[in-house]
């Protein structure tokens, strides 16, 4: 009788084990996602000699901007070595509290813009961020005929943004016609058991036709598609780099009495790839 018994188990635990593996194969789950992997490397910035940004690569945006660059942001951006510099192989950004052209704070905004622009690929830099209430670092790309048909109608594709008051968060988002600002579509991502102040995290994307998959550490954590966004898909032209901190801004606040300064965005590399 036990014998039996234990057949009879057996064979049902088999019987269990099959149907949970055609069951799993055979169903489609708002999980699964289309991961790609670009490994040619066509452009990369180590920072690895000490001074000035490679300008073949980098320029600068310059000032406030329009309504503090659309967003109410407290800094002005310069070109000065106070504010981005390159040291014992990474980029430093500091944000500063300082009365500068008007403004009460400075920082800078660095951008490929006209000298490395890219459609589809990986996306990818090695960044530590900075903490504090009213910091907000952020990795981003912009589509390449912005000066042609404005924003958001040029696409844009945050990589990696943050409010220094939450600094176990960052978010994934994509912003285009239709969908920009408020009404933008992305997705947060939170660092369990550590902070993204107190060491370096790799940020990137990896983007090819009407998919961007957003990873945090090569930890896939997102994927926007056409069917995910309420507008037109704007993600089929070529795409340049920003890289910048700033202070203040509707998306984080103003800085408070226990925001201390400067504060520093580092960067260790910058890569992109394509297949």
């Amino acid at each position: 009788m036990n014998k039996i018994y234990k057949i009879k188990v057996s064979l049902f635990k088999s019987l269990l084990i099959v149907f949970t593996l055609f069951f799993a194969t055979s169903c489609n789950t708002d999980e699964e996602q289309t991961v790609a992997t670009f490994t040619n490397l066509v452009m990369q910035d180590e920072f690895d000699t000490n001074g000035s940004l490679d300008n073949t690569i980098w320029d600068f945006n310059i000032g406030t901007g329009t309504n503090g660059w659309g967003n109410n942001e407290l800094q002005y951006y310069t070109d000065r070595s106070e504010n981005a510099i390159v040291q014992n192989g990474v980029l430093i950004i500091t944000a500063k509290k300082e009365d500068f052209n008007g403004a009460g704070y400075t920082s800078a905004r660095i951008l490929t813009k006209g000298k490395f622009e890219q459609k589809y690929g990986r996306f990818e830099a090695r960044i530590r961020l900075p903490y504090g209430q009213g910091t907000w670092p952020a990795f981003w790309l912009l589509g390449a005929n912005i000066d042609e048909v404005g924003w958001p109608q040029c696409g844009e594709i945050d990589i990696m943004e943050n409010r220094g008051q939450e600094p176990t968060l960052i978010s994934g988002t994509v912003h285009g016609p239709g969908y920009s600002a408020g009404e933008s579509i992305g997705k947060s991502y939170e660092l369990l058991n550590d902070r993204f102040d107190t060491g370096f995290h790799v940020f990137g994307i990896e983007w090819g036709p009407e998919y961007i998959n957003f990873y945090v550490d090569d930890v896939l954590y997102n994927q926007i598609t056409p069917e995910d966004v309420t507008g037109e898909w704007v993600y089929d032209h070529p795409f340049f780099i920003i890289l910048n901190l700033a202070i203040g801004g509707d998306y984080v606040g103003a800085p408070n009495a226990e925001t201390v300064f400067p504060q520093r965005m580092l960067v260790d590399y910058v890569r992109v790839y394509q297949k």
